[in-house]
């Protein structure tokens, strides 16, 4: 096997989902005999200023001829002009967790500019790789043929079952304060089933987009939900693993996922879920593992907390159900496996098919 080059948009080190995917996936090709070199690229993606438009460029220029080189697309699509330059000379394998133009917050503007940015990368690519199905559906709209399109969706570690917290009923959610999580959505779901006995905790970066905080920690006064909300910021896998731990219930209303990597973690630990059906979450939490509802729908939501908060013997069949669902989960040694055997196959014969 060849060395391949993993190019990621700043610090593989950052905390995020699509972050720990990349580690993941570099730690579990390394175990299997794949050499694999961390390309770093410093700069504000996808928005890349002219400094590290230029750094990347030179960063792809110093890669051998022939190498296969799999870009994490949040730096991939940013680089059309770069990866047209190289594409002759080198094999990329563009590494999409969710496309440019699908992220919340951004105006239809931008989200053009992004889509075309995109297109024009993603022809340059030999192949792509997903980590949702319905990823690999958003690119089929951008031109790119299925035979160039995998998905490998990611693995979730084996962890005990949390032994929870009971009353009041601990509500838990884990995912960074921007706009797409939808922060805002459950703290208006929750304001009204105020009346019933819960406590939320929020763990996540907060400074990933300073207006939307604002906006939470405003929401939090006007509602009133102060004393029964905490926000912590960022935390690091042990106390994320103590706050599965102590969690009834796991919250997520985000407004778009590719897969929901957080929901895994928390089926992990056989923690029922009430969450937005987006992405893969409602494969992930069934019928029996949680409630889902569309994304954005407030009342619903407020509908599903109500439902689950004010009975108690409902809360006990889902959490049943999400014990049953751990042992289904697929592991990230299935992940690298799935990602090394389509490497291979890129390596042997420059394809392969969906």
């Amino acid at each position: 096997m060849k060395p391949i080059a993993l190019v990621v948009p700043g610090s593989i080190a950052q905390r995020s989902g699509g972050y720990e995917y990349d580690r993941r996936i570099a730690s579990g090709l390394r175990a299997r005999g794949w050499i694999v070199d961390v390309k770093e690229i410093d700069g504000a993606f996808p928005r890349p200023s002219g400094a590290t438009l230029e750094r990347a460029a030179r960063t792809l220029a110093e890669i051998p001829d022939g190498t296969v080189v799999v870009a994490d697309g949040l730096a991939f699509g940013a680089l059309p002009a770069e990866v047209e330059r190289e594409r002759a000379r080198l094999c990329f394998v563009a590494l999409v967790h969710l496309p440019l133009a699908a992220h919340i917050g951004i105006d239809r503007e931008e989200a053009a500019r992004f889509k075309d940015s995109e297109r024009r990368a993603l022809a340059a690519a030999r192949a792509c790789i997903v980590t949702g199905a319905a990823t690999a559906d958003v690119l089929e709209s951008y031109g790119v043929g299925p035979e160039r399109i995998a998905v490998v969706e990611p693995g979730t570690d084996r962890a005990p079952l949390a032994r929870g917290s009971r009353d009041p009923v601990h509500l838990v959610s884990v995912a960074a304060i921007t706009p797409g999580k939808g922060h805002e959505d459950l703290l208006r779901a929750l304001a009204r089933v105020r009346g019933l006995r819960w406590r939320l905790t929020c763990a996540g970066a907060m400074d990933r987009h300073a207006p939307t905080t604002v906006r939470v920690r405003q929401l939090l006064i006007d509602e009133g939900l102060e004393d029964r909300v905490t926000l912590t910021g960022e935390l690091d896998p042990p106390a994320v693993a103590a706050l599965y731990d102590s969690a009834d219930l796991f919250v997520h209303a985000s407004r778009h996922e590719t897969y929901g990597m957080a929901v895994a973690e928390a089926l992990a630990r056989g923690v029922p879920v009430v969450g937005s059906a987006t992405g893969a979450i409602p494969d992930l939490v069934g019928s029996d593992a949680g409630l889902v509802v569309p994304p954005g729908d407030v009342d619903a939501l407020a509908g599903a907390l109500s439902r689950v908060l004010d009975d108690a013997d409902l809360r006990e069949r889902l959490t049943a159900g999400a014990r049953r669902v751990r042992d289904r989960l697929p592991s990230w040694d299935d992940a690298a496996d799935a990602m090394a055997r389509l490497l291979a196959r890129l390596e042997a014969d420059g394809s392969f098919t969906r």
